[in-house]
């Protein structure tokens, strides 16, 4: 035992490899337990000095599980989460194009996403009112991207740009494990809140965690004042209804709550939200 060194520790029985991280060193520790079948125990395949090539061997496997633990703590905490939100019509695709355009000019490598909901100018690419398009990935999630990119060409890109970022119910585990473990930066464009002028999405669950908050405006089409918020022209009151200026338009604060398709929609959809709410009361109190 005097010839064998930190940082290993050893224990009779059978060899578990643990690793545990502190500040000022990494170590490697082979714990055995000894399991028993059996009244005379069995034979166990262990560490030991006989023959030589055995410690050998592991310590090359020490070392190579270390210098992996490295590099992956070179990333972590080395990444950006960038969001940029507001209403409809507001430029926000146009934004996002224009910083992975920049990326890309100086050399970096980058990729873009968007949800597989948004059908409204191409399936494969973040298109703007514009006309003016980017390929990219179309996907019904975000964790997945890594392998459906393929996993060596994921570890090589330095930025990731996401668009329609509101459909992805994962947006927050993904930017979390990209910027804080992976180390790459991500750019997040979407709505912030619906045509009731709620919550839409996760939009608003990654801005604690975000490096920096873009909210655009654009003009009410009523008045050419700045526009906050998304105005719905019909009466369909589902959260989730996919369209483009024939379905949406920016307003100002005034032409918002003045606008009678806004006040019947949010009485419609508010009472039949007390209504489920009620049924789910009179439901519970029968069963108690």
């Amino acid at each position: 035992m005097s010839n064998i060194s930190k940082p290993f520790t050893l224990h009779k029985s059978s060899p578990t490899i643990l690793f545990h991280s502190s500040t000022s060193a990494s170590l490697l520790y082979i714990h055995h337990r000894q399991t028993i079948h059996h009244p005379y125990p069995k034979p166990q395949a262990s560490l030991s000095l006989s023959p030589p090539h055995s410690l050998a061997m592991a310590t090359l496997k020490a070392s190579v599980l270390l210098s992996d633990i490295s590099r992956d703590e070179g990333h972590l905490g080395s990444g950006a989460i960038h969001v940029i939100t507001g209403p409809m019509f507001s430029g926000k695709s146009t934004s996002l194009l224009r910083r992975i355009k920049t990326e890309i000019s100086v050399g970096r490598s980058v990729a873009m996403v968007k949800s597989s909901k948004d059908t409204r100018y191409a399936k494969d690419s973040v298109v703007t009112h514009d006309g003016i398009g980017f390929p990219c990935w179309a996907l019904p999630d975000l964790m997945s991207f890594p392998e459906r990119f393929g996993q060596d060409a994921y570890d090589k890109l330095d930025e990731i740009g996401i668009d329609e970022a509101q459909f992805f119910g994962d947006l927050y585990e993904f930017c979390c494990k990209v910027a804080d473990v992976d180390g790459k930066t991500v750019i997040v464009a979407g709505l912030d809140g619906d045509y009731l002028r709620r919550r839409f999405g996760a939009i608003l669950d990654i801005i604690p965690i975000a490096d920096s908050v873009t909210k655009l405006t654009a003009r009410c089409e009523v008045c050419g004042q700045k526009g906050f918020f998304t105005l719905r022209k019909t009466c369909d009151t589902r959260t989730e209804l996919i369209g483009g200026a024939d379905v949406y338009m920016p307003v100002c604060r005034k032409h918002y709550v003045n606008n009678q398709i806004v006040i019947n929609a949010s009485k419609k959809v508010l009472g039949s939200e007390k209504a489920r709410a009620e049924t789910c009361v009179k439901t519970i109190a029968d069963m108690i």
